[in-house]
């Protein structure tokens, strides 16, 4: 009821049907797009998708017509769907989003051509239609009145709600932008809705924060100023930490060198992050086309031993990161077997000898066509000679590397334009496995170039579940599914390293490292500051 913008206007429902349409325009060209994608229309709007039209009839083709997958959905959703007389009130438009999901051609010519070729049953039924552009007012999203807000999905997502929570889904306000266009985000000029407003940001330096007097929970927040200072480089936070500049970090880790002597301090932190670290074989083409070879590459890396020597992270042979999500039963993939490693290596026409040093060779491994392509930042360098060691030790290959910087890296590993294997990571966007198990769905975009049609038949059927516990049982089947075809190599769960001093109430760790700024405060009594906090992460 009382939820203000920064200048004291109202937020309304229209403002949210206004961030989602601008959120999902392909103009904006937004990289976290993709994450309301479960919305109806949402996908083909924002990729410049078409509806296909019959030019004579008015009707529209439908998914389930000429997609098998589509009409097994239609078909196991109809007793559960949400009816018009369920869901007041009733208008044009609810009407219009609980019509059967309309086909949609991708923008894309190379990927309508790949949708023809790939099903017959549409390229028939397009035949003599016309293309009809997915536009904004398409989107599954209406403003019932000011204060209520109705969003119909394309399908059963379970995990919706917890995803909205993301920043890409927060209100931004439309006349700030239409006013002052790229610039809206100026200090002077910024309209934001949180218990802080901006009040400077100098890039690369600082951003500073202050308390907003028109945010709907204002009583609640203690602190008047915030100041956060971009720095890259862990050595540096943390001696501005030790010298007293700063009172907290929270996205960084502690150096390595330095964790022995910092863990054991009252103001150290840390939690199992919602992420994970692994490496993508390049499925597309070169040797790793051929699933042996990736699994003796995984078979041959240590990750107890590597854990250990990171002292930050938790060795992972699955996909989904443990200890994250309750209820949900990890599959395990293969464990370190060097032996194993050597076989599969022989099988696959690379045999492994030993020579009279007792090292292990294997002289036809094509070397010329695979690297190890990563980008040095962080840990990221002592990490891959890590792993070129373990296989030129267990597997006799000597692998070359190959670094790039970050943004050169991401799309040329986005591109597969690599040869062999690349670094990847991803931290979860919401508190669900399939954060994780999406990153392989069907026109998602990941480094490996893996995608499998039984893969993503077993998503759909766990999303079409409302039994939670049977949903994540059938999640589990799907990852280990994936971890036998084995296109990536999992090696470990992160863990989020920080500190604070013990004045600092308020701010604890969390698996994704997000802080509610209004509960924060200094306590000024010493008797109540923080005596320590547990290692959540053991």
């Amino acid at each position: 009821e009382n939820a203000r913008w920064s200048n004291g206007e109202p937020i309304t429902a229209e403002d949210f049907v206004y961030t989602f349409k601008r959120g999902l325009s392909p103009k904006l060209a937004s990289r976290n797009a993709y994450l309301a994608y479960y919305i109806k229309n949402s996908q083909g709007y924002n990729t410049g998708g078409s509806f296909v039209r019959d030019p004579k009839t008015g009707e529209f083709v439908l998914e389930k017509d000429v997609i098998e997958e589509a009409a097994k959905a239609a078909e196991s959703a109809s007793g559960n769907a949400p009816t018009i007389e369920d869901s007041k009130p009733d208008t044009p438009f609810h009407r219009y989003m609980h019509e059967p999901n309309r086909l949609v051609l991708s923008g894309d010519d190379t990927e309508r051509a790949g949708q023809l070729a790939t099903n017959p049953k549409i390229k028939d039924a397009i035949a003599g239609k016309e293309l009809i552009p997915v536009k904004a007012e398409d989107l599954g999203v209406e403003a019932i009145d000011a204060r209520t807000l109705r969003i119909t999905l394309r399908q059963s997502a379970p995990f919706f709600l917890g995803l909205l929570a993301h920043q890409f889904f927060r209100a931004v306000p439309q006349k700030a932008i239409e006013k002052y266009g790229e610039a809206w985000t100026q200090a002077d000029k910024i309209i934001s809705s949180g218990a802080f407003k901006l009040k400077e940001w100098t890039p690369y330096d600082r951003l500073v924060v202050e308390k907003n007097p028109n945010y709907w929970d204002a009583g609640v927040v203690r602190l008047t100023q915030l100041t956060f200072y971009p720095v890259k480089d862990s050595t540096t936070i943390m001696n501005l930490y030790k010298a007293g500049e700063i009172d907290a970090f929270l996205n960084h880790t502690v150096p390595h060198g330095w964790m022995d002597v910092i863990r054991p301090k009252r103001d150290y932190m840390d939690a199992v992050e919602n992420g994970n670290d692994y490496y993508d074989f390049n499925v597309r083409s070169g040797p790793f086309t051929d699933k042996r070879l990736r699994k003796a590459f995984n078979f041959a890396i240590d990750k107890e031993a590597f854990a250990k020597w990171r002292k930050t992270v938790k060795p992972l042979t699955g996909f989904v990161p443990t200890g994250i999500f309750p209820g949900y039963p990890n599959p395990q993939g293969d464990s370190f077997n060097p032996e194993r490693a050597r076989q599969l290596m022989g099988e696959a026409g690379y045999p492994v000898t030993k020579g009279a040093d007792g090292k292990y060779v294997c002289k036809n491994f094509p070397i010329d066509q695979v690297e190890i392509n990563y980008n040095p930042d962080g840990m990221n360098v002592p990490i891959v000679e890590y792993l070129q060691a373990q296989w030129k030790q267990n597997l006799g290959v000597t692998l070359p590397l190959k670094s790039m910087e970050f943004r050169t890296f991401l799309n040329v590993r986005a591109k597969g334009d690599y040869k062999g294997i690349a670094r990847d990571a991803w931290g979860g966007d919401y508190m669900d496995p399939f954060t994780f198990l999406n990153l392989f769905y069907a026109g998602a975009e990941n480094g490996s170039g893996w995608h499998d049609p039984k893969y993503d038949a077993m998503l759909d059927e766990a999303n079409r579940t409302t039994d939670s516990k049977k949903r994540f049982e059938l999640f589990a089947k799907a990852e280990a599914y994936m971890l036998e075809e084995q296109p990536i190599i999992p090696l470990d769960t992160p863990t989020v390293n920080w500190m604070k001093k013990p004045y600092v109430k308020g701010m604890y760790p969390n698996p994704l490292t997000l802080h509610a700024w209004k509960y924060v405060y200094i306590e000024y009594d010493q008797a109540k500051w923080d005596q320590g906090t547990p290692n959540m992460a053991e």
